[in-house]
């Protein structure tokens, strides 16, 4: 769940040096940062974890020997142009990973993005995170998936290089709503199976 905090606005130094700062006895809250404004993020459900385990899992071990590196849950993302930072499900990347600075904890250059969507931060994911991840030039596929009904929503990055498109980008929709369907994830060169996203999951009636 991702939450507002009243009236706290910092400057990106203070959001990454309050980020960074130890919490007493352990406690962790992480936030995401669009344009000062602080988002609280909340605890996830079971669903919510099941499917980001899964999913990490998954692109880790087909993944593993390329040059490519999986995250999950704890790898903030930074969006430059906008001056915002988020902490995807599950972050992709596979040039050599640029950080915004030596502690290594805020990656540039994901070429794979993914949000597991809850009921009260839907709309965020779709509509506001969706419209700063558009401005990562490294980023070429988005995936959002349901987690209370068997439902992945992907976004292609498509570069046209004809004539006066050149330079233009368009992001191809596709989505997938069967168990039986595999997800295909071209920038990388593999697929993800819906079995394997939904594994364990437990939908409402």
């Amino acid at each position: 769940m991702a939450t507002p905090v009243a009236q706290m606005r910092l400057t990106p130094e203070e959001y990454i040096a309050f980020e960074r700062e130890a919490l007493p006895d352990g406690e962790i809250i992480r936030y995401e940062y669009i344009n000062g404004e602080l988002i609280a993020m909340s605890g996830a459900s079971r669903a919510h974890n099941l499917i980001t385990v899964n999913i990490s899992t998954a692109l880790h071990s087909r993944l593993s020997g390329s040059r490519c590196e999986t995250y999950a849950n704890e790898m903030r993302v930074s969006t430059p142009t906008t001056t915002s930072y988020f902490y995807p499900d599950v972050v992709v990347v596979c040039e050599k990973p640029r950080f915004e600075d030596n502690i290594f904890d805020t990656l540039l250059n994901p070429i794979i993005l993914v949000e597991v969507l809850s009921p009260s931060t839907k709309v965020y994911d779709r509509r506001e995170k969706f419209a700063h991840y558009r401005q990562l030039p490294s980023l070429r596929e988005y995936v959002r998936v349901a987690q209370d009904k068997v439902l992945i929503e992907h976004y292609r990055r498509q570069e046209k290089q004809k004539s006066a498109a050149i330079g233009h980008q368009d992001w191809i929709f596709t989505d997938c709503q069967e168990l039986e369907e595999s997800l295909p994830l071209t920038s990388i060169q593999c697929e993800l199976s819906l079995q394997e996203t939904y594994e364990r999951v437990v939908f409402p009636d």
